[in-house]
């Protein structure tokens, strides 16, 4: 029988579309959801399907290493959750089954948003798979406010409170620029995190930052959350809160790689927001980004099984 005359919806890399995980090591998962809380910024919900299709523009291979991640960890992509942007309860309840039924497999999620406030279900969805998990939150913002309720601004506050993460061992990197009230770092130190400024980090070095968190971390399971609004909207427009005083591509995708040793088991590339974007070039930042992560989880299972 001839092949069929048609051709499925567009993956990220053109990776296999499969609803069945199999013996895949990680998994494309997009969460189209986003708040609409922000006044001006109404978009991240179409992140996914744009950092998809400008993933094609990237090819497998890293200069600095010999790894196809794609081929070794046997990624697929099974789509997005079944969100309801702008209706918070039932969407938080769609993004940690979808993400619980990834993580129960111990196969390492990698989610596409997506608004910030996503981090929370998926942190409840981690922590029901690993009880001692830790985050590494790269972001402008904490996304931890003293305010009620749940939004892009409380996903942290909402995990310290509930239990879902040890904030003793967890950081958030990278803060700067304007705040809704004052005091945002000290609350959040409040709450246990090691927080982290952008003019911190380049003060002190990536690398002696990353050492340092490393040595925290140790081999606890990790959540990564990476908000791209990290980087400059020089470089990265399309953001839900663009951030003047950011990180270029270059220190944010080198901020990415000195995670390169964590026991990553959930990776989020989040706030593409592509009616803001600018010829495409955030949503492509945010797929280099993923692969990137998908490089490091490779890598990861290399080193255990050279260790085994």
């Amino acid at each position: 029988m001839s092949a069929a005359p048609f051709s499925l919806a567009q993956t990220f890399m053109g990776v296999p579309h499969r609803t069945e995980i199999g013996g895949a090591k990680a998994v494309i998962l997009g969460l189209p959801f986003d708040c609409g809380t922000h006044p001006q910024r109404v978009g991240s919900r179409l992140g996914p399907s744009a950092i998809r299709e400008q993933s094609l523009l990237l090819r497998a291979f890293d200069y600095a290493n010999a790894i196809n991640p794609l081929d070794a960890l046997g990624v697929v992509d099974v789509g997005d959750a079944r969100v309801s942007p702008g209706e918070v309860e039932p969407s938080y309840r769609a993004i940690e089954e979808a993400v619980g039924a990834i993580a129960r497999e111990r196969v390492v999620p990698v989610t596409l948003g997506g608004d910030g406030a996503i981090a929370l279900p998926e942190m409840r969805a981690l922590h029901a798979v690993y009880p001692d998990l830790v985050t590494v939150h790269i972001d402008a913002h904490t996304d931890a406010y003293p305010i009620e309720g749940y939004n892009t601004a409380t996903a942290f506050v909402r995990a310290a409170e509930e239990g879902l993460i040890d904030p003793a061992r967890s950081y958030q990197i990278g803060m700067r620029g304007t705040t809704m009230v004052p005091g945002i770092a000290d609350y959040g130190r409040s709450l246990g995190y090691n927080v982290i400024s952008l003019a911190e980090l380049l003060e002190r070095g990536i690398a002696t930052v990353f050492a340092e968190v490393k040595a925290t971390i140790g081999d606890r399971p990790v959540y990564l959350s990476y908000d791209m609004d990290f980087f400059d909207p020089s470089v990265a427009p399309g953001v839900c809160t663009p951030t003047w005083g950011g990180a270029t591509a270059r220190e944010g995708l080198a901020v990415l790689e000195a995670c390169n040793g964590l026991n990553l088991v959930g990776v989020n590339i989040n706030t593409v927001s592509p009616p803001h974007d600018v010829g495409g070039m955030s949503a492509l930042l945010a797929a280099q980004v993923t692969l990137n992560a998908l490089n490091l989880i490779a890598r990861q299972h290399q080193s255990r099984a050279a260790g085994a």
